[in-house]
């Protein structure tokens, strides 16, 4: 794996592994089925590291949400990326981070308009699968980011970090906080949620450790990445589990929501919160005490990765098999994993002492 772009904090955190979730089904299609249909893409032809960058190529971005801050910044990094290279970018999108109906209709209409490329952060793992698959049927190469479809329904997948890095990390953090003792519960977005619900099982696999047999999480709440119905989630934890001492939120629109809503409470400074945020929306309440550590990729770099893999795909660089390497400018070289995986490289931890120096 090449050298990550990101600037690390002295946080310690777990080795990068790679991130392979369970490939099932989409819609009752067999690998065979997949194959006939032109779904097998991501391994089609044979990949030309030397072959020249394409330009005028158009990659339309189809985040899980479109005005969600995190995904605002996520995408224009991939238009950042795209004007660098030559090609045209386009943002479509749902306003509900639930409408799966909607980002099928997205996929289908830049079917239709017959881009080069698009980059999708699914709403849920397979309700993508048969539209995708009529894309790369047509030519199209699909890449998935922030959060993926079923492996062979795309090409290859941006993952933020390892799933396991991700998921053990957040454990520890809030862990650490609570001094290995007491309640915790998690605050998530929505139940179908390919990326959260990877991070989730990790968790509850990090919590079996003999050092957390005083930790107990009582449950998982879903905000749907709606800032008020995560605000209302996060009171209800509250209510339901008086005694509850901290709550991970692996979503930026989640934590930022129970950081609103316990700072303004008796809860402040009591209740630990930890999870995946943004600078820029948890900076006030790291500063005031009602958080004290949560972590984070640089979203923009995602976005650029994506938009960077997405070329280097129509290009014919890359095919999206295990192996292969390329050229992503100044980020310098990637490697493509397991089941077309790309790890975008190890989060960063912010607290009082950085979340300063960063500006997303």
């Amino acid at each position: 794996m090449r050298k990550p772009s990101i600037r690390r904090t002295c946080a310690a955190l777990a080795a990068v592994t790679s991130l392979a979730l369970a490939a099932t089904a989409c819609g009752g299609t067999t690998k065979e089925d997949v194959k006939e249909e032109g779904g097998e893409a991501a391994t089609a032809g044979k990949a030309d590291p030397n072959a020249e960058t394409k330009k005028g190529l158009t990659v339309g971005f189809l985040p899980k949400q479109v005005n969600n801050p995190y995904f605002t910044v996520a995408d224009k990094g991939g238009e950042k990326a795209l004007k660098e290279l030559g090609s045209g970018y386009k943002e479509v999108g749902t306003s509900s981070g639930t409408d799966t109906a909607g980002q099928v209709s997205y996929v289908n209409t830049l079917t239709q308009q017959q881009v080069d490329a698009m980059a999708v952060s699914a709403q849920d793992p397979g309700a993508l699968c048969t539209a995708l698959k009529q894309a790369m049927k047509n030519g199209i190469k699909v890449v998935t980011y922030d959060s993926d479809t079923n492996p062979e329904c795309r090409n290859a997948f941006i993952s933020q970090a390892s799933a396991d890095d991700l998921g053990r990390t957040q454990v520890r953090l809030l862990a650490e906080q609570i001094g290995n003792k007491g309640e915790i519960a998690i605050l998530s977005a929505a139940q179908t949620a390919t990326n959260q619900n990877a991070w989730i099982d990790i968790m509850k696999d990090e919590l079996k450790d003999p050092k957390y047999k005083d930790v107990k999480l009582v449950t998982v709440a879903y905000g749907d990445d709606d800032a008020q119905k995560s605000f209302q989630q996060t009171q209800g934890l509250l209510q339901e589990h008086p005694n509850l001492k901290g709550i991970i939120s692996p979503t930026t629109v989640g934590i930022k929501a129970a950081a609103q809503y316990l700072s303004g409470s008796k809860y402040k400074g009591k209740v630990m919160l930890t999870g995946l945020g943004t600078p820029n929306d948890m900076r006030k309440y790291v500063k005031n005490g009602t958080v004290e550590a949560f972590e984070l990729w640089d979203p923009a770099k995602l976005g650029e990765l994506a938009a960077r893999t997405a070329v280097a795909l129509s290009s014919g660089q890359i095919t999206g098999k295990e192996g292969e390497t390329f050229e992503a400018g100044a980020m310098g070289e990637y490697t493509i994993g397991a089941d077309g995986v790309i790890n975008l490289g190890r989060p960063t931890v912010f607290t009082a002492e950085n979340v300063d120096q960063y500006n997303f």
